[in-house]
């Protein structure tokens, strides 16, 4: 090794490490865009079902729901 030449970081390495691998990937490239669309569309599905929007569905106006929230927040056992 020159006198010139640096030793890249060990950080550096391990960025290099990841980024050639994703590069030459062929077969695992598929794989992780099947794997990103499947947890979309995970995600989105329990929002949709488990945690729906439980203010606007069951008060009319801002007053109403803030009012709510409120008196949950203020109260001791929380219901």
């Amino acid at each position: 090794m020159k006198q010139s030449e640096e030793k890249p970081s060990w950080a550096r390495r391990i960025i290099d490490l990841y980024v050639d691998g994703f590069r030459n990937m062929t077969v695992g490239k598929t794989l992780w865009a099947v794997i990103i669309v499947k947890l979309i569309l995970i995600f989105a599905l329990l929002k949709l079902f488990f945690f729906p929007n439980f203010l606007s569905t069951n008060f009319s106006d801002d007053a109403e729901r803030a009012e709510y929230v409120r008196g949950v927040l203020s109260s001791d056992d929380g219901e």
